[in-house]
């Protein structure tokens, strides 16, 4: 049973499983190209790094991926996260100024320059830290919203949590050094992906190659971004003790990934890496969305309800990452409760949707009621309990 023709097992009283639709009229025959052999993924010199794919989440390589390190100027993605927040709620806008406090402008290592006392809009700021990586606009970002960096931090922890990012800790909004400042690259490419789907209209500014302010140019430290013209971000990180860090996003075909490379020896090194890990992605693997939410696949029936139909679907978008060529190869199955009975509230879970290559599940995802369904009038519900006792 091929993924495009989906099979539909019900664990219904009798056991019975649906017949497929009738096959379409034969095409001309066409000799199927080979599965491409995937050998390992390459392994860098790097001491911790990862590879997602963005829209399943498949993990394609990693190194010591939940290993704590100093994420160094990586951790402004979430000095992003957050800004782009505050201005999603209305809390900020783009053309609100900021008053540059003495501490943001003493603010060591990478900077925008912006000057003590002086009013500087948001929109500078923000392009100030991701696309010079200012330390200076890090710090004047975080004040404004939360009064101090040291708050800021608190709320840079919260939303960490609130991802999923279980092996961080953050103790200041630009990476600096601290001794409980910490991240994985798991974490990271998390956080990436977070940036990417819920606020792609920022995100496109990660691509800007250069930014100007103060009469000072500054250009993007992304070396992939003059190299490859489908990276589109994200970002860069240094000091000493964390090494040379990028996260990085590419987009092929539709299809996207994510890398994290963390505590490489040197720029070029770590862009050489990186580069490594997203033409190995690219190269062996292909992304598909094989279910939308919200379309129904099934409409099992429904007993006792005012109809006697109820759509089943997928809550969200259902994605895989596959190795090359092996599409052809998908078997999908789906399991429904074996009495489904009125009332019914939309979105409760009803079943599953497996998907399988060979012997191996490539993902699966519950199997959601579509709109709700009430209980039909006495007769119906007295019908229906009668035809129940003979099944």
């Amino acid at each position: 049973m091929k993924i495009r023709r989906l099979a539909t097992r019900l664990s219904l009283l009798f056991s019975l499983v649906l017949p497929l639709a009738a096959p379409a009229q034969p095409s001309p025959a066409v000799t199927p190209l080979p599965a491409l052999p995937v050998p390992a993924a390459p392994e860098l010199a790097a001491p911790a790094y990862i590879l997602i794919d963005f829209h399943s989440g498949a993990e394609l390589a990693a190194k010591n991926a939940d290993e704590r390190r100093e994420p160094a100027s990586l951790t402004k993605m979430m000095t992003e996260y957050i800004v782009f927040q505050e201005l999603k709620t209305g809390n900020l806008k783009l053309t609100d100024l900021v008053t540059i406090s003495e501490k943001a402008w003493r603010a060591e290592g990478s900077r925008t320059f912006v000057e003590v006392g002086h009013k500087v809009p948001v929109e500078v700021l923000i392009k100030g830290l991701m696309i010079q990586s200012g330390n200076d606009a890090s710090i004047a970002l975080a004040e404004h919203i939360a009064g101090s960096e040291q708050t800021f931090a608190q709320l840079m922890n919260q939303y960490a949590v609130q991802l999923g990012m279980t092996g961080t800790n953050f103790m200041n909004a630009t990476g600096l050094p601290h001794p409980e400042h910490y991240s994985t690259a798991r974490d990271m490419a998390i956080l990436a992906a977070a940036l990417i789907r819920d606020f792609p209209e920022f995100y496109k500014w990660h691509g800007e190659k250069q930014f100007t302010w103060n009469g000072i140019t500054q250009y993007n430290r992304n070396k992939l971004l003059w190299r490859d013209s489908t990276v589109d971000g994200i970002k860069t990180g240094h000091t000493r003790a964390a090494g040379y860090c990028l996260a990085s996003s590419s987009v092929r075909d539709g299809m996207r990934l994510i890398s994290v490379v963390m505590g490489s020896k040197s720029e070029e090194t770590r862009a050489d890496q990186t580069q490594a890990l997203l033409n190995y992605g690219f190269r062996f693997y292909e992304t598909h969305r094989l279910y939308q939410a919200g379309t129904p696949l099934t409409e099992p029936r429904v007993w006792r309800g005012e109809t006697q139909a109820l759509p089943l679907g997928v809550a969200n978008d259902l994605w895989i990452t596959i190795p090359r060529r092996q599409y052809d190869n998908l078997e999908a199955s789906m399991t429904i409760e074996s009495l489904i009975a009125a009332p019914i509230e939309a979105g409760a879970e009803l079943g599953r949707v497996v998907v399988r290559l060979g012997d191996q599940v490539v993902s699966e995802a519950p199997l959601v009621a579509l709109s709700s369904v009430a209980e039909g009038g006495f007769l119906r519900r007295i019908i229906d309990s009668v035809l129940l006792r003979f099944q």
